[in-house]
């Protein structure tokens, strides 16, 4: 069974990770920098790493780096060409792909859950 409380933690700390722990240096140059993209992750790494465990941070870390590579380079253009329907369902694509990660990694994790 699926506790609540472990699915709205998760929630909370990839707001933590993702958002408030985003920089503007992070969120303009991942798209176009794999250092900038490599530091969100290990940030992201960190962060989750705290609450379900260093190798499951690690895991998600990596997860959020793939679909951030896609994602952050679709958003640029998108936003270049003025599309900006596509740019939010891309944003709103990200946000779906990472939580789906982090409720399926720790599904894994943790037996019972």
């Amino acid at each position: 069974m699926i506790e609540t409380t472990h699915v709205i933690t998760l929630l909370w700390f990839h707001f933590l990770a993702d958002f408030l722990l985003q920089n503007d240096w992070m969120a303009t140059n991942k798209s176009r920098s794999w250092i900038a993209l490599a530091v969100l992750s290990c940030v992201y790494t960190a962060v989750l790493g705290l609450f379900g465990g260093l190798l499951w941070g690690i895991a998600n870390g990596i997860l959020h780096a793939v679909a951030d590579a896609g994602s952050s380079r679709a958003t640029s253009h998108l936003h270049l060409i003025g599309a900006r329907h596509w740019f939010f369902v891309v944003i709103g694509l990200d946000q779906a792909a990472h939580l789906t990660c982090l409720i399926l990694t720790w599904a894994i994790a943790v037996p019972g859950f």
